[in-house]
């Protein structure tokens, strides 16, 4: 197995879920490790660089949620929860202290590769060096985006009203500016899912948002089609003065 692959740690204090799901990750070619407590967990992670954390809420000492406020706090490791059924208030916090999915138990181990994937696609597009989206304003062409109040501001101060999947959409391109983006990626960086054959919820959106940033919306200079690839924003972004 190649060193470069993902190095996933499964959480979880029940020996035959956490085994089996190692096994097969190791199966799917990635690599996996695992430990059946958040103190455990802490003392691989110290150890070895992993790219991924799949976590079991419920764990006796300290439980999953604990253990993904740490991580999500401390180094921003990417954090699949495993909850159970009936945990509906323990997996809403979980997203809300920063997991990036969850799966519930019992699951479809196929489902949780799938996502797994999906999150380190997500992790992988991240900007390495500088994230637009901690700016209050951003700008590109005649346009600001205010990030707070999710609309625009047009050059003659006129406001643009957007929907959250048109917003979602326009902070991944200005996230990535002159990056080429597929249909795949934009559906997981907007609503977190992979795209299929037939799919078309992305052209859609973009389609939408043209009608609302471009000049001419047949005609896009802003949101260029890369036919085979997808899209690409090509406006230079900038922080304005607030």
């Amino acid at each position: 197995m190649s060193d470069m692959a993902p190095h996933i740690l499964v959480v979880d204090d029940h020996r035959d879920i956490r085994e089996s799901l190692a096994r097969y990750l190791k199966r799917s070619g990635m690599r996996a490790s695992t430990a059946d407590s958040a103190a455990q967990a802490r003392k691989v992670m110290k150890a070895a660089v992993i790219d991924l954390v799949v976590l079991d809420i419920m764990m006796p000492g300290e439980d999953g949620l604990s253990l993904c406020r740490h991580l999500v706090a401390s180094d921003a490791t990417p954090v699949i929860l495993l909850t159970a059924m009936a945990e509906d208030t323990d997996r809403v916090v979980g997203l809300e202290i920063g997991a990036d999915d969850y799966v519930t138990k019992p699951f479809n181990p196929r489902e949780l590769l799938a996502r797994i994937k999906a999150v380190l696609r997500r992790a992988s597009l991240a900007p390495k060096e500088r994230d637009p989206v901690s700016s209050e304003k951003l700008g590109f062409g005649d346009w600001v985006l205010d990030m707070a109040q999710r609309h625009l501001v047009g050059g003659d101060g006129v406001i643009t009203p957007l929907s959250t999947g048109e917003f979602q959409l326009l902070v991944a391109f200005l996230k990535r500016p002159r990056m080429v983006l597929s249909r795949d990626q934009l559906l997981d960086l907007t609503t977190g899912r992979a795209a299929n054959m037939f799919d078309r919820s992305i052209d859609n959106q973009v389609s939408r948002l043209r009608r609302k940033i471009e000049q001419d919306p047949k005609n896009p200079v802003l949101i260029k089609t890369v036919w085979g690839g997808g899209y690409s924003f090509t406006a230079d972004v900038v922080e304005p003065d607030r």
